[in-house]
């Protein structure tokens, strides 16, 4: 449950920024907003920890390719894209096609790290790749400029689908420091390429607004899917923050981004990938499996059900630290988390 309500809290905090980085797109440039957007989340990461139990393992040099991957893909091309987008689909209808972040992220997911798609998941990827394709032919907008938009949206959330499969090799490290360094080395790239292809700097209120939705929806997001697909996996976190495309057009419609909200294709595209989302979220992995002996660290809590070693004194809460797993056989509904990636036939 801890690992569902942070996913939820991740996609809200990414929702909300959606139209509001749709309505500076229109006098700020792609690059320039990806670098202010990744500058809030780096910036994000030197705010006080809380109670959060984000810490993790310390954080190696073997991880240096991921997180530059990361930055390059999730915090360069893939917001970047995203804005380019958004100035020529709106706030609703790109926020809409936020969704197919999660078909690519399930996807990713089953031929990365195979994790398992039930029948479930499986027609409710086809059910949100049926509301891109609505969105794309009848969302309203019959310019090519909208179309190219809608391709450049689904390019972004492949970018972040990438993303999400890389980052989930990241699960058990310390999450401030991965947004730290991504959002680093994404806002440096992105700033490097905005000004040598001469965009404009942004006026102080759009750069302001940027770097606070670069810190709740890029930082604070990040931090808290890092910490749902350490306890329930990258396809199952992947599904729940899929709930963030309808908070975004949503909002768009409140701000009054209505152009093509009543097109038919709109429609049935909400449709589609509310019960996309709904198949996911109640979809449920439960069998008879074996976990063998293993000593290994990861952050871990004693009220999991696979954590039974005892401190003295008593400690509660999430920490790390080197322990030892007796093998034992059980049937319990599960996650593709640290402790569950058993094969599937």
């Amino acid at each position: 449950m801890a690992g569902a309500t942070a996913a939820l809290l991740a996609a809200l905090s990414f929702g909300v920024t959606a139209p509001l980085v749709a309505l500076v797109s229109q006098r700020v440039g792609p690059l320039a907003i990806a670098s202010l957007l990744y500058g809030g989340a780096a910036a994000s990461s030197l705010l006080p920890r809380g109670g959060d139990g984000s810490q993790g393992t310390p954080f190696g040099r073997s991880q240096i390719w991921r997180l530059l991957a990361m930055a390059a893909v999730g915090g360069g091309a893939a917001p970047a894209l995203f804005a380019w987008g958004l100035r020529h689909t709106g706030g609703t209808a790109g926020s809409l096609l936020l969704n197919l972040e999660a078909v690519f992220t399930v996807l990713l997911a089953w031929l990365v790290h195979r994790e398992p798609i039930g029948r479930r998941v499986a027609v409710a990827l086809a059910l949100m790749t049926l509301g891109g394709a609505a969105l794309a032919l009848g969302g309203g907008g019959h310019t090519p400029w909208h179309l190219w938009g809608i391709a450049a949206v689904a390019l972004a959330t492949l970018g972040w689908g990438i993303d999400n499969t890389l980052s989930r090799g990241l699960a058990q490290q310390d999450p401030v420091l991965v947004i730290g360094w991504k959002g680093t080395l994404g806002a440096l790239a992105t700033a490097v390429g905005a000004y040598t292809t001469g965009e404009r700097l942004p006026a102080l209120g759009d750069a302001l607004l940027l770097l606070a939705c670069g810190a709740s929806g890029y930082g604070l997001s990040l931090r808290l899917y890092l910490l749902a697909q350490r306890r329930m996996g990258a396809a199952r976190t992947g599904s729940i923050f899929a709930v963030a495309p309808f908070i975004g057009a949503a909002l768009g419609w409140a701000l009054g981004d209505r152009d093509h909200a009543h097109a038919p294709g709109t429609a049935l595209a909400a449709l589609c990938f509310l019960g996309g989302l709904w198949l996911h979220l109640t979809e449920r992995h439960q069998h008879a499996h074996v976990h063998d002996a293993v000593d290994h660290d990861h952050p871990h809590r004693h009220d999991d059900g696979h954590h039974d070693h005892v401190h003295e004194p008593p400690f509660f809460g999430e920490h790390s630290h080197a322990h030892h797993h007796e093998r034992v056989e059980h049937d319990h509904d599960h996650a593709p988390d640290i402790h569950h990636n058993h094969a599937h036939r």
